[in-house]
């Protein structure tokens, strides 16, 4: 959903986290990780990277 927002497909969502990495990633290896929800915290880091956002972890409880 925010690489459809960012104009980006999963194709080359795929293809740019190949050349970022320089493992193998395709359209349906992606789509399968998405689907499994067994995406790796890199891999999460490195797509919101390409998609120019950050993660971060917040503490819900101490949230201002």
């Amino acid at each position: 959903m925010i690489a459809a927002s960012r104009g980006v497909t999963l194709k080359s969502l795929a293809m740019e986290l190949s050349r970022k990495t320089g493992q193998d990633y395709s359209y349906n290896s992606l789509l399968g990780k998405l689907n499994r929800e067994s995406l790796s915290l890199k891999e999460a880091q490195i797509i919101a990277q390409i998609l120019n956002y950050k993660l971060e972890f917040k503490d819900q409880y101490n949230a201002l």
